[in-house]
């Protein structure tokens, strides 16, 4: 009698546990899955990031890794009473705000014109593209060239017209310009392609509205394409700001920081600073420096624009 009840309350207490067991696994699904990447994020990141950190309240050398000596916040006081610091800081300001505001104005106005259905554009759209595709590296050689104050196109190019050339990297009121051109040069191919690409998502149904309105392009263009763009703006304008402080090959090949610390920024100077200095505490503090100004300014950029993105 007692074997015949006790059967069937085995029986569904097993059932139970197995639903437990499967609904465990389901949960837990998820997050092996994603387990692989994460772990990878962790060890190339996060783990890089706090040991930087740990690294700035220290003054050692890359030359003795052995000899640490805890020296709390003096690299940061340090950094922060160096002259040449504050010129690289100013110039890494200076280059953010000059390459991303004219790039993705350029960019905005040049998407404006190539946003047409001709194959004409189409191949003005893959000659503007390309700049991106190539290396970094071969640019800046070609850039050399062209700026060249002897053999260069462009000083060429102003003698052909009656001006004088220019040194253009070797002048403290040139080389920041030049670098600047070389990275707008560079970036608004891929800037124009994403401002294209959003045009194109705009429903024509409200381009059509407006027209059986007899609205004037620039109301248009104020009141709806650029709202409607809001949310491609500020992708690009995070992206681009975010480059624009890890900039480092142009200068290290076109400039060396030169002249007169006039093109050094944020990233060159911490190369400088563990590479050729072997200061490693100083780099450190840089870095987080860096870290701190590139998440300060993306806070920012996503506190200020929160209310200006309409995504539709």
């Amino acid at each position: 009698m007692h074997k015949a009840v006790a059967a069937p309350e085995l029986s569904g207490t097993s059932n139970q546990a197995a639903e437990v067991h499967i609904d465990w696994m389901e949960r837990l699904r998820p997050y092996l899955y994603v387990a692989p990447a994460m772990l990878f994020f962790a060890l190339f990141f996060f783990f890089p990031i706090g040991y930087v950190i740990y690294l700035s309240f220290f003054d050692w050398s890359l030359l003795n890794l052995e000899e640490m000596e805890w020296v709390g916040l003096g690299n940061f006081t340090a950094l922060m009473a160096e002259e040449d610091f504050w010129q690289v800081f100013g110039n890494t300001l200076i280059y953010t705000v000059v390459t991303v505001g004219l790039g993705i104005l350029l960019s905005f106005m040049l998407a404006l014109w190539l946003n047409r259905k001709a194959k004409v554009f189409g191949i003005v759209q893959a000659a503007v593209f390309s700049p991106h595709i190539v290396s970094l590296v071969s640019i800046a050689m070609l850039w050399m060239w062209l700026m060249d104050p002897q053999y260069g196109l462009l000083n060429a190019i102003l003698e052909m017209v009656g001006l004088p050339g220019y040194s253009w990297l070797s002048d403290t009121k040139s080389a920041m310009v030049s670098l600047i051109l070389v990275s707008i040069w560079k970036g608004v191919g891929y800037n124009t392609l994403v401002f294209i690409a959003g045009m194109q998502s705009i429903p024509k149904d409200i381009y059509e509205a407006a027209d059986l309105d007899h609205s004037p392009w620039w109301r248009t263009l104020t009141r709806i394409t650029i709202p409607m763009l809001s949310p491609t703006m500020f992708f690009l304008l995070v992206i681009n700001t975010v480059s624009s402080f890890q900039v480092f090959d142009t200068i290290y090949i076109m400039t060396q920081g030169g002249p007169v610390n006039s093109t050094n920024m944020l990233v060159f100077y911490i190369y400088e600073q563990g590479m050729d200095f072997y200061n490693g505490g100083a780099a450190s503090a840089a870095s987080v420096i860096l870290l701190a100004m590139v998440g300060f300014l993306t806070w920012l950029h996503f506190r200020l624009m929160e209310k200006r993105v309409h995504y539709r």
